[in-house]
């Protein structure tokens, strides 16, 4: 299908602000396969250009003088399995929520947790997205990106390449820009194994009445809580919820626990606590 490049396009429905603002020129990226007839555009040469996901991550405060093009490839599929993982491929345009709920649907486990953050699947390694416990580089097997610094070129970058961190990830140094993630592949289990000691999940359950908890139960006790402390953006535009707690060292976390008991705390690897914003 070939690309269809539009002029003077409002973006109001492409960002959750829902910020009235307009493009000088915009199209949809559905498909990998579009991507040379696109680097070859006057309009992408001659710039500024835009990769837009989900919306969720820009503020727009006037318009944009140049290319907004909107990923919206999608596509689900199961690559390999054995009898405890799956390992399965989720296009970049896919809306995260719906990628989730698609998961647990299937059986497929370990992203439970990170129910009803806003984006969509190729947003998701760029920022290592992380809820409740779990960070999403625990679940990533590979991220097929096309490399814009060689024409286009389709490279599959392994979970080490990708250089994940505490909401960090190659995608945001010193090649930002460099990759476009087309999609990524997950390696999901069979057999669910679940998290429930971060944050409010406990007690979320114990009021809707669950005892024996699964991962469905999880994942709707985390979007009961994440709604009620954001406003749907449908109603109220708005970024959701995003944010790095602070990382210290294990000593200076031991002298303010020490002065504030109550002071939550998490493991953040050797020598190192994680605090609560």
């Amino acid at each position: 299908m070939s690309l269809v490049i539009q002029h003077d396009i409002s973006l109001k429905p492409f960002n959750t602000f829902g910020m009235a603002v307009r493009a000088r020129h915009f199209c949809h990226l559905t498909a990998a396969e579009q991507l040379p007839e696109l680097l070859k555009l006057a309009e992408y040469q001659n710039g500024p250009v835009l990769w837009l996901g989900g919306g969720s991550n820009v503020l727009f405060t006037r318009d944009f003088d140049g290319l907004v093009v909107k990923l919206d490839n999608k596509g689900i599929r199961q690559l390999e399995a054995d009898a405890d993982h799956v390992i399965v491929e989720a296009a970049a345009g896919e809306i995260w929520h719906d990628f989730v709920c698609h998961s647990l649907q299937q059986g497929w486990y370990g992203l439970e947790n990170l129910s009803l953050i806003p984006g969509t699947v190729g947003a998701s390694p760029v920022q290592n997205i992380g809820a409740y416990g779990v960070e999403v580089k625990d679940a990533i097997h590979e991220v097929v990106c096309a490399d814009l610094q060689r024409g286009g070129e389709i490279v599959v970058l392994s979970n080490a390449d990708c250089r994940f961190g505490y909401r960090d990830s190659l995608f945001k140094h010193a090649e930002a820009g460099r990759w476009l993630v087309l999609a990524v592949r997950f390696r999901l289990a069979r057999r669910a194994s679940l998290h429930m000691d971060y944050g409010d999940i406990r007690q979320q359950l114990e009021s809707m009445g669950v005892s024996q908890p699964t991962a469905q139960d999880v994942s709707r006790a985390i979007i009961h809580i994440r709604s009620t402390k954001l406003p749907n953006p449908a109603e109220l535009g708005n970024a959701y919820s995003f944010f790095k707690n602070p990382v210290v060292s294990a000593g200076l976390a031991e002298t303010l626990i020490a002065r504030y008991p109550a002071l939550p705390h998490y493991p953040a690897g050797p020598g190192q606590v994680k605090l609560a914003a």
